[in-house]
């Protein structure tokens, strides 16, 4: 599933980033990155939050749609 359908509460695990190096490296500068695990914040309508390492990023829609994921518990 992408990160963009993952709910509210819920910590996933990355497992992949679809997109290119800009998008890669963008993501890896906040922590997502393949093996990283999140927390889902906040999901649409608005910016998607999530939370990372202990800090809480926004990122886009769009950006949240290439990042494959699933659900751990």
């Amino acid at each position: 599933m992408k990160l963009l359908e993952a709910r509210e509460g819920s910590t996933v695990e990355i497992l992949n980033i679809e997109g290119g190096l800009g998008v890669r490296n963008r993501l890896a500068a906040i922590g997502i990155y393949p093996g990283a695990r999140v927390r889902v914040i906040k999901s649409p309508p608005g910016p998607f939050i999530v939370e990372v390492a202990g800090s809480r990023v926004a990122i886009g829609k769009g950006m949240a749609a290439k990042v494959e994921v699933r659900e751990v518990e």
